[in-house]
């Protein structure tokens, strides 16, 4: 009996409103939800107000053939939510001062032709670099799995680009394929290991990894599926799924929420890191979004989503506010920024 007295004590400091705004907050989130339950392929879901989860919840399956319900530590493909922490590692070998954001990209990829010199780091950053797509050169019989060095490999042979270096912006997954490798050549280090041993496991990640086949196992893993007449279908890979540096982190929401805390301090980066990260660098194809490194800026949010075969997520950060909302999911479809914004539009509400 005595082991109940202090939750007891906790419970009845509790504010009530506290309370009842964390149940209202369920409720809504529950039915807008409905559609990942039962047997569908999972979403797992987290809102957190000053490193407090207001709402941490899984939903459906994260593996439908053993029939596994996803839970808040199901790891899911962050597919380009990855960029974000590909850009960290440039910003921590910046601070090591083993690279600049003003280096040519042929400082560290010599290989890449002439056309490349003008093209910095800062450049690939901001996807204003014009390198081509790799998926727009990949040869179209190719039925294995790209990785970092074969995005390299396809634009050694490229012989334009969309536009000059920093005249323009067009979201490009080569760019982040490319910074991966120059992590690699900075650090000495495979980018797995250098994102583990600089971000992961100081930040106690401990199940978050960019995956290698041969590597460590995904722990609680979610498979990725797609709707098809025939209902779901596991569409878990594909060609492009093994490139590390613009999508290839599996992580849950438990830990995304220590990624998220430490974005408010100096645990990781600088103070100056982390506002090159967040400054509005360029303007998008889309008017009201910017980009920093790594991550798209709107108004008060900080935000990036991440679509691959079978997943879906996004993390929507509102510093001013410390309130951030994570979606992850392991289906094609819907793409989850407006639901994780409505959620975000309850915990708001609920917090005035």
């Amino acid at each position: 009996m005595h082991l109940l007295l202090p939750l007891l004590s906790l419970l009845l400091m509790t504010p009530v409103s506290a309370i009842a705004q964390d149940a209202f907050l369920t409720e809504k989130v529950d039915a807008m939800m409905e559609s990942y339950a039962g047997d569908a392929p999972s979403a797992s879901v987290l809102v957190l107000r000053d490193g407090v989860p207001l709402l941490r919840k899984a939903y459906g399956l994260a593996d439908r053939e053993q029939k596994i319900a996803a839970t808040p530590a199901t790891n899911y493909r962050l597919a380009s939510v990855t960029k974000q922490f590909t850009a960290a590692a440039i910003l921590l070998l910046m601070e090591d001062g083993r690279m600049s954001l003003d280096d040519s990209v042929r400082r560290w990829l010599p290989s890449l032709p002439a056309l490349a010199d003008s093209i910095t780091v800062r450049h690939l950053l901001t996807h204003s670099s014009g390198l081509i797509d790799y998926e727009d050169v990949m040869p179209s019989d190719f039925t294995g799995q790209l990785h970092d060095a074969d995005v390299l490999h396809l634009l050694e042979t490229q012989e334009k680009t969309y536009f000059p270096a920093g005249s323009g912006y067009r979201y490009s997954n080569s760019g982040y394929a490319l910074l991966a490798l120059m992590v690699e050549r900075a650090s000495g280090q495979s980018f797995a290991d250098f994102l583990r041993l600089r971000i992961f496991q100081p930040l106690g990640m401990a199940h978050t990894l960019a995956f290698v086949e041969g590597g460590p196992a995904i722990a609680n893993r979610a498979f990725g599926y797609s709707e098809s007449t025939a209902g779901w279908i596991r569409t878990d890979q594909s060609t492009t799924s093994a490139v590390l540096g613009d999508g290839g982190i599996y992580s849950s929401i438990d830990d995304l929420a220590k990624w998220d805390a430490a974005l408010y301090d100096d645990r990781l980066l600088s103070d100056r890191s982390r506002k090159l990260m967040f400054t509005p660098h360029v303007t998008t194809d889309e008017p009201d979004i910017r980009y920093g490194f790594g991550w798209r800026i709107t108004g008060e949010t900080l935000w990036h989503s991440g679509e691959s075969i079978g997943f879906r997520n996004v993390i929507v950060r509102y510093p001013q506010r410390h309130l951030t909302v994570i979606v992850l999911s392991n289906r094609d479809d819907p793409e989850p920024y407006a639901t994780a914004k409505a959620i975000a539009e309850l915990a708001i509400g609920q917090g005035q």
